[in-house]
């Protein structure tokens, strides 16, 4: 074993294999050459194998610069022989560069936490500091459409899987969320989380009343009962029609999916897509041509709650997951809950409908206005994409040239743009969350982006949205952020060994505390100012609720006044807390009816103070101007530079992760409103869920009227929540700023430096790769010639020459 091999363990973490490696006499020679299997005999632990692995195959592809004899250009040319364009455009890619830089950094900073000891407060908050620098990026965008618009194709051709989710012949349930994620392992895979077994009893029972009750006549127009009629049959064929539910909890028709008795969820491997999609398609759906072979098959999506499929290595997924999403959530309440937080997490949302009319199309619209206050103010929503799908069918296609075919998708393309644009305008419920510059139109052709018959693939639109994904994945940010962070503790480490600061301790604290202060004051002057606004446009909801809420809660129970079928959808209201969500049609929600003048009344102050636009801050932005001002410090205080350098990093720090936290507690304020009337009326609604046969729908009518009026003060004890739930974040806020600030500065100018390892040398690394990711221009190694030498060394691996040698 050589001084390379027990360096790189030690840089990556892996001092303790340092031995087993000697042992085996592993050096700079034939490390490069271990498989899989050595590997694991060296590491027998998963993680730091992986580590190991991860590190390894960075170090392939990254030549050494020491003892060559070639100058960069040289290398560069020698590379320019011998890839293709295609290769040298991918990696010359920033992203890839960034990766190593990151990965090199982290193994650094390591290195520098197993160093500190365990003996002193300053230790202590470093190895916390570095622990923090770790952030997962990871973007959501919701996908929603009916049945047959095109999303699975749409999702198929974007990620450039054309097998991955089944279409065509196969009729989707819309209960079922499919997640579409990156695979770190070298297969396909899905994840399947079930419902518990407890919720599949109650669904069954109900099921059983529902079915007991039904008269024939009314079954042809009951949403409920041809859903209960189409989960039964899916999973228990016609089996079901004999059984009581006791019956049908019976261990022989789980035998298939034993993972659902255990609670667990269940795991498929393959190694195509193709495969992977014929093997989790009885998870998600129903074949719609039944009779045809199918006799005595399951299919098992009634018991589903979400579906989680994982792509390897696809450049569109890194930091990104698509999610198949039913439009109106579901009956079910886990599977409603996972639903609700998924569409609140999405920063984009694309609603998929087809060309021919997609203007004028009800549902896609009626979607979109269902879930606006849940992904605007009640959610992380940045952008709207339309997408129009199958813009490539033209009717009589068969007499055009290929030309006019070409003229007519390129002309119905654009007015349907322009008239979806149109509808977006008229529709102020979606405009209250969100700007025309949120909006966007898209015309795609999946088919088309695979033959390419008629339209180029930019034409096709599809090239558009996978460079939207790759914006999404793009983590220059979290780099910058987690090296810059890094040279700050550095920094601080180095400053604090150095111990120049001593003598003017005092003084530098006193003058970071008189700044903080201020800019602390600032921050609660903008916090009371919107607390008071919160107020007053509550207290205006309040009293139009209480003006306006007699009527509303008469138009909505006397809405069929002879009965009919009325009573079925209030008894399915009542039933499941105010909400009925039918397999067609708008949602109803008595709840959200109650609480709408609140609602409209703090919509816009709400959306002012907490934008989902990353370009503008929270409580206008006084978080994000936060500042100690360590750059006037830097000439007063020369020889404070290096913790003042780390007071900055800091504030960075603290800023970001006060940002991810408002934009998760935001959304449990703006809720608070519509949740407490939901609370308020749970009793009214148990009351009338109680009624049956004669009369049953006057009493449900009057017990609903008579709970509504002797609560007549839910709005204000609505109103009186969320102004608590404000208040209790804005405290969160002003004490997270100071509480971490002041910890910084006073740990910053603890005198006990002699106890921390020298770092001069990581240092001066971490410095020289922050400059070359925010491109300093005085430095000659930039970001692009790292790129450059990386191409260079996975061409030279591709050719055959020595992996390990140096170039």
């Amino acid at each position: 074993m050589d001084d390379f091999v027990r360096t790189k363990l030690v840089e990556w973490g892996l001092s303790e294999w340092v031995e087993k490696f000697k042992d085996q006499e592993i050096d700079k020679e034939n490390i490069f050459d271990l498989d899989d299997r050595e590997i694991e005999n060296l590491i027998t632990k998963a993680g730091p194998r992986m580590r190991f692995k991860k590190n390894l195959k960075l170090l392939k592809v990254l030549p050494s610069t020491s003892d060559t004899g070639k100058r960069k250009s040289d290398l560069q040319s020698d590379a320019s022989r011998l890839q293709s364009p295609a290769k040298r455009q991918r990696l010359s890619m920033p992203g890839f560069a960034e990766s190593i830089i990151l990965s090199d950094v982290k193994s650094i900073m390591t290195f520098v936490h197993e160093r500190l000891n365990d003996q002193d407060k300053l230790s202590d908050f470093l190895k916390k500091k570095i622990s923090d620098l770790e952030t997962d990026k990871r973007e959501l965008v919701g996908v929603f459409g009916k049945t047959g618009a095109g999303k699975s194709s749409l999702i198929n051709a974007i990620i450039e899987e054309k097998n991955l989710l089944p279409s065509g012949s196969i009729n989707a349930c819309t209960s079922v969320m499919i997640k579409v994620e990156a695979n770190t392992h070298n297969k396909y895979e899905a994840e399947i989380e079930f419902i518990t077994k407890e919720e599949w009893k109650d669904e069954l029972w109900s099921f059983r009343q529902l079915l007991d009750n039904n008269e024939n006549q009314e079954k042809e127009d009951d949403d409920d009962y041809r859903v209960a009629v189409e989960k039964l049959s899916a999973l228990y064929g016609e089996e079901w029609k004999e059984k009581s539910s006791e019956n049908l909890m019976e261990n022989k028709y789980f035998k298939e999916i034993p993972e659902f008795l255990q609670s667990r969820r269940k795991i498929l491997r393959c190694e195509s897509a193709n495969e992977l999609s014929a093997q989790f398609v009885k998870y998600t759906r129903s074949d719609s041509k039944q009779g045809e072979g199918n006799e005595g098959k399951k299919w098992f999506w009634p018991l589903v709650k979400c579906v989680t499929v994982r792509v390897p290595n696809n450049p569109f997924l890194q930091h990104v997951t698509l999610v198949d999403l039913p439009g109106n959530g579901d009956c079910n309440k886990s599977r409603d809950q996972m639903w609700k937080g998924i569409v609140g997490d999405c920063s984009t949302v694309w609603i998929v409908t087809e060309i021919n009319r997609a203007a004028a199309e009800k549902e896609a619209w009626e979607i979109l206005e269902s879930v606006s206050s849940l992904i605007g103010n009640g959610g992380e929503c940045q952008q709207i994409h339309f997408i129009c799908t199958k813009s490539d069918l033209v009717d009589d296609s068969d007499d055009l040239s290929s030309a006019d075919i070409h003229d007519q998708i390129v002309k119905r393309n654009i007015q349907a743009k322009d008239g979806v644009r149109k509808e977006f305008n008229k529709r102020t419920k979606i405009k209250k969350h969100f700007t025309d510059d949120s909006f966007k139109v898209f015309t795609v052709s999946s088919k088309e982006f695979l033959k390419g018959k008629h339209l180029s693939p930019k034409e096709t639109e599809i090239p558009q949205l996978q460079g939207f994904l790759q914006e999404l994945n793009d983590c220059h940010s979290e780099t910058v952020n987690y090296v810059n962070g890094a040279h700050g503790i550095l920094s601080l480490i180095h400053g604090a060994n150095s111990r120049g600061v001593d003598d003017k301790k005092a003084e530098v604290c006193a003058e970071l505390e008189r700044n903080m202060n201020l800019q602390l004051r600032n921050v609660n002057k903008e916090m009371e100012e919107t607390y008071t606004a919160f107020e007053k446009y509550l207290d205006d909801g309040v009293e139009k609720s209480k003006g306006s809420y007699g009527e509303k809660l008469k138009n909505f129970l006397y809405r069929g006044k002879k009965g009919g079928a009325f009573h079925k959808v209030l008894k399915c209201v009542v039933k499941n807390g105010g909400v009925y969500k039918p397999k067609k049609g708008t949602l109803i929600n008595l709840n959200m009816k109650l609480a709408s003048c609140l609602i409209d009344s703090i919509d816009d102050e709400f959306r002012k103070t907490f934008p989902n636009d990353s370009e503008r801050g929270a409580f206008n932005g006084v978080i994000d101007t936060f500042s100690l001002n360590t750059d006037s410090l830097f000439e007063k205080y020369k020889n404070a530079e290096l913790q003042l350098r780390f007071l900055k990093t800091e504030e960075e720090k603290i800023k970001a992760k006060l940002n991810r936290m408002m934009r998760k507690q935001k959304k449990k304020v703006y809720s608070s409103l519509t949740e407490t009337i939901v609370n308020i009326m749970e009793e009214g609604y148990k009351k009338a869920a109680e009624f049956s046969g004669k009369d049953t729908l006057y009493n449900m009518r009057e017990t609903i009227t008579d709970h509504v009026h002797s609560k007549e003060d839910m709005f204000e004890r609505a109103k009186n929540t969320m102004l608590e739930k404000l208040h209790s974040l804005m405290e969160k806020i002003l004490k997270t700023v100071e509480e971490t600030m002041k910890e910084s500065i006073e740990r910053s100018f603890t005198t006990d430096g002699g106890l921390l390892p020298d770092v001069t040398t990581e240092l001066e690394m971490v410095k020289k790769h922050y400059d070359e990711l925010v491109g300093t221009p005085d430095d000659e190694t930039s970001l692009t010639g790292l790129a450059d030498w990386v191409e260079t060394a996975e061409t030279w691996t591709q050719t055959g020459l020595p992996r390990g040698s140096a170039v």
